[in-house]
């Protein structure tokens, strides 16, 4: 990892300028000035005490060029403060002003067919163009000149979901930046060459000056994934080189506060290498959007499991989630009765010091019209706003009892996630165009909690060595780096659980020879102690042919199966393909779960796709083999296994960083009641929850958690 800036963590406007930090993004703007009493008013009533504010308003500070007009936002501002109110103030520059494209109609991105995006929405702007990098850095300067010694402002809030709209530019101003961010990576134009194997298909570069973007180029084609590998990665950089300079410009001037931006995460996207941004934010942020149907809960928590890593442990930020329905799903769930609650409490039983929402006032018109918010279309006097105020209590309720500031304890096993496998998993050129390294994360994430086991959801590219188990999971890239990375981690002592399809390319993605996976010349292959000559796919394309394959361990696969060839002999075979569908793809016996002696240590190869359901059997198979696959770590730092949790309850413990003081989290994962005994602590929120007393006795041994129920509890040396 590079060097990181310092933890600085944004103060609230409360006497001691602690506590759990609760509000949304907040648009005066679009409403009439009266409205701003009854807002400050009901914000009040709610407990609210952060807003995010003018994320959206460059058009109101600068309505024509040069012309700056801070009068209105001065007073909301004010209004606020003295509210007890505090402000994270963005830099505006999200969405620009019509004014900007009409006078410079070059700065809109072009889509990879050629095609101009045009303005109307938000992010219409390449991030490499230098006159849109002049005006948003003008208007940066402008408001840290205006506002660095307001009291009120305790934060910044840089642009707004970096990438969204333009995280695809195919511009000049794109090409040129490219070519330039291609010379600074591989130095000599040969280099490139060897990378991107322009040999293949007579797509060698004599220059750095002919080396092109992966525009559309018909119907059939196919890109050089290397080359999409590399323009994935330069449109990560080019944005976040845009943040780094939104936030040198304000912090040159306005260096006392800190600096964030809020991420997209969430296991239906990732968009960004959040891995190299955490480095640049001073507190990590996220707006994070439910998943409808069952997996609600569980996607929340894999999702915020990564934010915590993000983090590196240190409290976290909800920038934005929703207190019911969204607006821009083919289907807009709302939440059912204490999901507003119960989501909002699970965000800090992962780590999070702050629940916001977008947004505070359901706005009447525009794109997001049909977006939940704090305050709905339907006034106070409604099921959301009560449930906005009860989830104010609560919060109070936990910054009272000194929750603020602790830290998320420890899972015994880390998830590795590389958001550069996540983008190589979506090349059209693979065995299987159904590969998707974000959900085998989190499939594994859910096989973890349906064994009565948690887990670590950590980047690849952090540090991972204190973890007793790491499990990689369709990551498909590789570099010889993070091999020796993996093999020296088992050689220790670590167990490594390797899925299929990884390690099948390296960062380039080029592929290993003598067998599969090939990553790391081999060593991956000797540290599992097999090879695969080939892949074995499944699908309903393939009419009249088997869709799923049975393992000897009872489990079942139903899209890829590695023809494992040959084991080295001190390899364990734990399970193999069997049965009609094996024999009929010429897989009977053939090895497809294996454990290998590594060092120290213990490689497991699971050479084929499974279902949640059909991990969680298999971690319960292998607990009974290697105790540390079901450990998690004690007050004391040592590991103790949970194998005998109960798989509905989502258990969570955040700490003091002297260990004084603990908070358990207990989340009911299941549509039923679940009865639970001998928790830790007194309650301190019982939402949703009953206590249950013992026979004969007023005491209370234990809660039942009905649906979407929560209960934290405190204990205090």
């Amino acid at each position: 990892m590079t060097t990181r800036r310092a933890f600085r963590w944004p103060s609230l406007l409360t006497e001691s300028g602690r506590g759990i930090a609760f509000g949304g993004d907040y648009n005066p703007d679009q409403w009439p000035e009266e409205t701003l009493d009854e807002d400050i008013r009901l914000m009040g009533e709610a407990g609210v005490n952060v807003v995010s504010l003018a994320i959206f308003s460059w058009d109101k500070i600068e309505p024509v060029e040069g012309a700056f007009t801070f009068e209105w936002l001065d007073h909301v501002i004010d209004r606020l403060g003295k509210a007890g109110i505090a402000v994270d103030l963005a830099s505006a520059t999200a969405t620009a002003p019509l004014w900007l494209y009409e006078s410079h109609p070059e700065v809109l991105p072009v889509d990879r067919y050629g095609h101009i995006v045009n303005a109307g929405s938000r992010q219409s702007w390449q991030p490499t163009s230098p006159v849109f990098k002049e005006y948003a850095l003008r208007l940066c300067r402008k408001l840290a000149e205006h506002y660095k010694d307001n009291p009120y402002v305790t934060a910044w809030h840089m642009g707004n979901e970096y990438g969204w709209n333009n995280r695809y530019d195919y511009s000049d101003n794109a090409l040129a930046a490219f070519r330039t961010w291609c010379e600074a990576k591989y130095g000599t134009i040969d280099a490139l060459n060897e990378a991107w194997g322009t040999a293949f298909w007579s797509q060698h570069v004599n220059s750095f000056d002919e080396v092109l973007l992966p525009c559309h180029m018909g119907g059939d084609a196919m890109v050089n994934p290397p080359q999409q590998l590399d323009y994935e990665r330069f449109g990560n950089d080019m944005l976040l080189d845009f943040y780094k300079a939104e936030r040198d410009a304000i912090e040159q001037i306005c260096p006392g506060k800190p600096f964030t931006t809020n991420f997209m995460v969430s296991t239906d996207q990732c968009v960004m290498d959040y891995a190299k941004w955490a480095g640049e934010v001073d507190f990590v942020s996220n707006d994070h959007y439910f998943h409808e149907g069952e997996s609600h809960l569980d996607e929340l928590a894999c999702s915020d499991a990564l934010m915590d890593s993000l983090a590196l442990g240190k409290p976290w930020y909800v920038m934005e989630h929703s207190t019911s329905a969204v607006q821009w799903k083919p289907l807009n769930a709302r939440k059912r009765a204490g999901e507003l609650m119960r989501d909002s409490l699970a965000h800090v039983a992962m780590g999070a010091d702050a629940i916001c929402f977008f947004q505070w006032r359901q706005s009447v018109s525009g794109a997001e019209a049909f977006h939940s918010a704090m305050l709905p279309h339907a006034g106070a006097d409604t099921k959301i706003f009560r449930g906005v105020c009860e989830l104010g209590e609560a919060l109070q309720t936990l910054s009272d009892a000194g929750l603020q500031g602790t830290e998320l304890e420890r899972a015994g096993t880390a998830i590795l996630f590389n958001a550069e496998s996540e983008w190589a998993t979506r090349s059209e050129t693979l065995p299987s165009m159904k590969l998707n390294h974000w959900h085998d994360v989190r499939d594994w994430y859910r096989g973890f909690l349906d064994a009565g086991l948690r887990a670590d959801v950590v980047p690849l590219a952090y540090d991972w060595a204190g973890y007793k188990t790491i499990v990689l999971p369709t990551v498909l890239s590789l570099s010889d780096e993070d091999v020796r990375r993996i093999a020296d981690f088992a050689k220790a002592g670590g167990t490594v659980i390797v899925g299929y399809a990884t390690g099948l390319i390296d960062e380039h993605f080029h592929i290993g020879l003598g067998g599969y996976p090939g990553a790391g010349n081999g060593l991956l292959r000797d540290m599992l102690g097999i090879r695969s000559e080939e892949f074995n796919i499944l699908g309903e394309e393939a009419e009249g042919e088997p869709s799923e394959i049975g393992l000897s361990n009872g489990l079942t696969t139903r899209l890829w199966q590695d023809d494992v060839t040959s084991v080295a002999a001190d390899t364990t075979v734990l399970a193999s393909y069997t049965g009609e569908s094996a024999a009929d793809w010429e897989l009977e016996r053939t090895p497809a779960i294996t454990s290998h002696p590594y060092g120290n240590g213990t490689a497991i190869y699971v050479g084929c796709d499974l279902d949640r359901h059909a991990i969680a059997q298999l971690l319960k198979q292998l607990g009974s083999r290697w105790r540390e696959l079901s450990a998690q770590p004690t007050e004391g730092g040592e590991l103790t296994t949970h194998s005998t949790a109960d798989p509905r309850i989502l258990h969570t413990v955040r700490r003091t960083t002297d260990g004084s003081t603990r908070f358990d989290f207990y989340l009911n994962r299941s549509n039923q009641s679940v009865a639970i005994s001998n928790t830790e602590g007194e309650p301190i929120i019982a939402y949703r929850c009953e206590p249950t007393p013992a026979i004969a006795s007023d005491k209370t041994t234990g809660y039942t958690l009905a649906r979407n129920a929560i209960l934290i509890t405190k204990t205090t040396r």
